[in-house]
């Protein structure tokens, strides 16, 4: 299994992908399948459907706030809904206006907490949002 980052942990664990989630992905880049070393297309869900776990790759702040805004009903009809959101690293040297702290503070401000960080490639880091338990 392919491993990013300083725990030597398997993405897909990392990300707590687990058989039976309904998956969507936003923008993920093109060797995604690759970094989780699994195919996951068959778990992905249709438009219409609403998933248990979304992962957002955003490039800008104006990206991530878009999906984000499109997003926020899913939390509403789903309060155990997982949201991974990545952003480039800074020393994957992309300029990006795109930063955790924007992504945690857009968070706190829409209904979610953010309770992980993890390197989802050399390229990309991913915080974990979530609903607060007390909110679910």
């Amino acid at each position: 299994m392919a491993t990013v980052g300083y725990s030597g942990t398997p993405l897909i664990k990392k990300l707590g992908l687990s058989p039976g989630l309904k998956i969507r992905l936003i923008h993920p880049p093109d060797d995604y399948f690759h970094l989780l070393q699994t195919d996951i297309s068959a778990q992905l869900c249709s438009p219409g459907d609403t998933p248990d776990w979304v992962h957002l790759f955003a490039a800008s702040r104006n990206i991530f706030e878009k999906n984000m805004t499109a997003l926020k009903p899913l939390w509403g009809k789903n309060t155990s809904i997982v949201v991974w959101v990545s952003w480039y690293k800074k020393s994957a040297g992309i300029a990006t206006d795109l930063t955790e702290d924007l992504i945690r503070n857009y968070a706190l401000r829409n209904g979610l907490v953010d309770i992980k960080v993890c390197a989802v490639s050399g390229q990309w880091s991913g915080l974990k949002l979530v609903v607060p338990v007390k909110d679910r």
